[in-house]
């Protein structure tokens, strides 16, 4: 309204217009003293132009992917001690929200006749150090050239994705990429438990070997258990709903599915927040982890 009669206000004049609008000539007045002269505002208001400031900042940095939740970790991460209502309240204000996460979820095929391993973890997707579990399952993804397939591995502990592979077909090849990243990024890491579902991918005697050949134990979800894997699938659903759903509608083949994937993985393992964690990125969450132990050894 303010800005209608500036717009305005040379061809009708100020008094004219508010008897039309349903405000008064004071208050327009009382506004542009405001605009003008900013150290007259309350210091709510003062103290909202900054935070909104702030805000927008971290928000952009995420891709607009945070919501009040995190925005107001990181605020304090960054040491700006503001409520978090009033980060909620701002961020309504100024038509700013994070990414919701869908609901749904698609199974692959599986048979009961292949040989597999047990269940290893029983649901309990917790680690006390690196390298100790992880799970893998992908995902499906709609392109205006055929469907493309997403796998990854993660690291239990700190959440970290440390292995992933865009394809086209939804093949043991796939998956066996991921964990070859996943091996060589980690070192080649003995007797971590690797669970998935029962997907044929995950059975193939080619996995297994390769498994088996590396030191790796692995552990397959009960069959018709919708919380198996669990922790892997809420992976999937963020990838689905911060890159998938979020960045395009029509995504036009593997190779902006690559590229955007490539991207978000990046920034989910060094900056995204992690609720579970403390609210920290899950690469710092291990480097916290190995200075503790470099700590403790120094004091031993």
């Amino acid at each position: 309204m303010i800005s209608f009669i500036d717009d305005n206000k040379a061809e009708y004049g100020v008094e004219l217009i508010c008897r039309v609008l349903p405000i008064a000539p004071s208050t327009y007045y009382r506004a542009q003293d405001l605009s003008d002269n900013p150290h007259k505002r309350s210091l709510r208001s003062q103290y909202d132009d900054f935070y909104i400031g702030e805000i927008k900042r971290i928000w952009q940095v995420s891709k607009c992917r945070y919501g009040a939740r995190k925005v107001w970790q990181q605020m304090k991460a960054d040491g700006l001690k503001v409520a978090r209502c009033t980060i909620k309240r701002l961020m309504s204000q100024h038509g700013l929200q994070g990414v919701w996460r869908g609901k749904g979820k698609i199974t692959t095929n599986s048979r009961d006749d292949q040989k597999r391993a047990g269940d290893l973890v029983n649901r309990d997707f917790t680690a006390h150090r690196p390298n100790q579990l992880w799970v893998a399952d992908f995902t499906y993804i709609k392109t205006t050239s055929g469907w493309v397939y997403t796998a990854f591995i993660i690291d239990v502990f700190a959440r970290a994705i440390v292995g992933w592979k865009v394809s086209k077909r939804m093949n043991t090849d796939m998956v066996m990429a991921a964990l070859n990243q996943a091996i060589a990024d980690r070192n080649n890491p003995k007797d971590v438990i690797h669970h998935s579902d029962r997907g044929v991918q995950y059975l193939s005697i080619r996995y297994t070997d390769k498994m088996t050949g590396s030191g790796v134990i692995a552990s397959v979800g009960t069959t018709g258990d919708s919380y198996d894997n669990a922790l892997a699938e809420t992976v999937n659903g963020l990838y689905k709903s911060e890159v998938i759903h979020y960045l395009k509608q029509n995504w036009t083949g593997i190779n902006d599915v690559e590229l955007a994937t490539l991207e978000w993985v990046d920034w989910f393992n060094k900056t995204r927040l992690h609720s579970t964690i403390g609210y920290v990125s899950p690469f710092e969450f291990e480097k916290r982890y190995y200075d503790n132990l470099n700590l403790s050894g120094i004091a031993a």
